[in-house]
């Protein structure tokens, strides 16, 4: 082995002894400053070493067991699953398109690496080294234990309307298999005298919204013989599918297909987590790499189509006057928060179940990086197809582009419907749809269970399965009132106001508590505690003034650019709708104060004095494991002081 490759071997893994050996006796050519660095490792190693044989040979209780993930890629798969979403797919695109094409990727980048990144970071270094959910882990600063509350709160509102959206999923794929897809043709029962099967004719005014084109509030009667005609695909969706009634304020029946769809959905989550991170661990080596084999495939098959250089020109093309505009950044912080799913409590509750040592650093990287790189590769597909669909009916790309549902259960069965073997392509992509619901409709649902049990561990840890099928079953009665007739109402609003604004407080009250209240040299310490490195100046300088002045940017763009509840795009809803729509953020936002009220109320001492008292870490907070709190003093009083054999620089001092 050459000099060098022994050098970095010293320097990269202090425990191969041998070598550190041969540096005390001279054997290997180094220089001072290298010879005195690896004696510095070695010691360190030894003494680490002896503090967990001495803690083991004790016979220390190492706390409640605790599961983990089977694997490194478990982990790191889930974590791609989790943050690789249906937004990903139907979200990201549209706000490339509307916010300058190309040149959208420059604010989306810069608030990838000044908020999105340092964020997750953080939240996986957190999560993994206390081995804790969003709500227990506040322990570090029992204050803001609220923020927790505010996370569950979160996950629990998206988790009840996301199933609905996997179950609408599910129905399309039944509907797939069969010669021909019901939504091409305009003679069946669902369908009107507006009905038209090739939206050409129209000249491509029949957009998603068109179906409202007389009407002012979602309370009042739809009139399905508006002048505008409407597609086929649409009528399928709102009439057949749906069974749309006339408003928000007209809930009608249960639809009975739709309520067996969500059913179905809830037990294939519920079997997948049914042993916890042990069997999702293994179900995502399918849903986290399924569908980029379909996109990929996708790709490929329409990129020779007519039409689909044009509709990825329109994607890419960039307007750089758009930057310009505080709504184009307001956007990609906002996309952020929903593409990288941070500040939902998943990342924190995944991360508690990795080993003590895994590299966190490294992992956040690579999902961050997956994650973005797939938005944009989401975005070529979707718009090579739209480009083919425009020019099948003569229209621009952006007669046809659209987000969200629109694009999902409209505009893409319609495109798919043009493909020769249309009930194939249909399949692929909905199963598509399928594997990224579950991905992260997993993560929302162990975190939920994953708090409960970290409050009450000696109860319910080892009743897991039953407190996951307990969710389960109370999620799905609750989601029984989004597959009525007037349900997709009740889920649009939840899309657009169940999370936003909270997701904005949120993250910006975590990384302030962590950064600053307490403090980025303990946190430091603990992320050197676990991957034996510390973290350099550039995620101080984020955690301490970059990530929090670019939230509250965000924050700040969010709040002007508010605008009433809106359904389909162009109708606002009515005022018990706006009401309802309000109560959902305020839920997440009004529980973050009243834990750290009840702590401050608790305590003893002046007011002061009690808020100091209740911002200090508790004394549990640290590594689930004795053998692992033996590695620093602040959590075991054997462990041997870092202050004793560290110099100022945070070197090892073995004079």
């Amino acid at each position: 082995m050459a000099d060098k490759e022994k050098r970095q071997g010293l320097y990269l893994d202090p425990s191969r002894a041998s070598y550190n050996l041969a540096v005390n006796r001279s054997q290997i050519p180094m220089g001072p400053k290298e010879k005195r660095q690896a004696r510095r490792n070695f010691v360190h190693y030894v003494r680490t070493k002896s503090r967990l044989r001495a803690a083991k040979e004790a016979g220390e209780d190492n706390g409640e067991e605790r599961p983990e993930w089977t694997g490194k890629l478990d982990f790191l798969l889930s974590c791609i699953s989790y943050a690789v979403g249906l937004g990903n797919v139907w979200r990201f695109p549209y706000l490339c398109y509307k916010n300058g094409g190309g040149a959208f990727l420059v604010p989306y980048i810069f608030m990838l690496a000044f908020a999105g990144l340092p964020l997750f970071y953080l939240e996986l270094a957190f999560g993994q080294f206390s081995s804790l959910g969003p709500v227990s882990i506040w322990r570090i600063s029992p204050i803001f234990k609220g923020v927790g509350y505010a996370m569950v709160a979160i996950s629990m509102m998206v988790g009840i309307y996301y199933n609905v959206v996997i179950a609408y999923t599910l129905y399309y794929l039944f509907a797939s298999f069969t010669a021909t897809l019901p939504w091409l043709t305009c003679n069946n029962p669902w369908n009107t005298d507006a009905c038209i099967q090739d939206r050409s004719v129209a000249g491509g005014n029949a957009t998603n919204s068109s179906l409202f084109a007389n009407s002012s509030l979602l309370n009042t009667t739809v009139n399905h013989t508006a002048t505008r005609p409407v597609s086929a695909s649409e009528e399928y969706w709102r009439n057949g599918v749906l069974q749309l009634s006339e408003g928000f304020d007209y809930p009608g029946e249960v639809v009975w297909y739709l309520c067996l769809c969500l059913l179905l959905a809830w037990l294939l989550v519920f079997f997948c987590l049914i042993k916890g991170v042990q069997s999702a661990g293994k179900v995502v080596y399918f849903t986290s790499t399924f569908p980029y084999i379909v996109l990929t495939i996708l790709l490929i098959r329409c990129s020779i189509m007519d039409g689909a250089i044009d509709g990825i020109k329109f994607y890419v093309t960039p307007d750089f006057s758009r930057l310009q505009d505080a709504e184009v950044w307001g956007d990609a912080g906002i996309q952020i928060f929903f593409s990288l799913s941070v500040a939902w409590g998943g990342l924190i509750s995944m991360a508690s179940y990795n080993k003590f040592s895994q590299n966190c650093y490294r992992d956040s990287i690579i999902v961050s990086v997956t994650n973005c790189a797939t938005s944009i590769y989401a975005g070529f597909v979707i718009f090579s197809i739209l480009g083919f669909m425009a020019n099948e009916m003569g229209v621009d790309v952006k007669d046809v582009a659209d987000k969200g549902s629109g694009l999902a259960f409209v505009t893409y069965p319609e495109a798919v419907a043009r493909l020769p073997i249309s009930p194939l392509w249909s399949a692929l992509f909905f199963f598509m749809l399928l594997s990224l619901g579950l991905g992260t409709q997993f993560a929302i649902i162990q975190t939920i269970v994953t708090s409960i049990i970290d409050e009450f561990p000696e109860r319910l840890m080892s009743k897991r399965m039953l407190v996951t099928g307990l969710v389960c079953l109370v999620f799905f009665l609750l989601g029984i009132p989004c597959i009525t007739q007037g349900g997709n109402y009740m889920v649009e609003l939840m899309n657009d106001w169940a999370a936003g604004l909270s997701l904005m407080v949120i993250g910006l009250i975590e990384v302030i508590a962590i950064g600053w209240i307490y403090g980025t040299e303990n946190f430091f310490r603990d992320i050197e505690m676990m991957i034996g490195f510390r973290p350099n100046r550039w995620w101080w300088l984020c955690w301490k003034f970059l990530t929090p002045a670019v939230l509250l940017a965000i924050l700040l763009f969010y709040l002007i650019g508010i605008k009433p509840a809106i359904y389909g795009g162009r109708l606002e809803f009515p005022t018990s709708g706006q009401a309802l729509g309000w109560l959902m953020t305020l839920t997440s936002l009004v529980v973050i104060p009243l834990p750290g009220i009840y702590y401050i109320c608790k305590a003893e001492g002046t007011f002061m004095e009690r808020v100091r008292s209740v911002m200090k870490p508790m004394p549990e907070w640290g590594p689930h494991l004795e053998e692992n709190r033996a590695l620093d003093e602040r959590y075991c009083k054997k462990g041997i002081p870092l202050a004793d054999y560290r110099d100022a620089d945070n070197t090892p001092n073995i004079a």
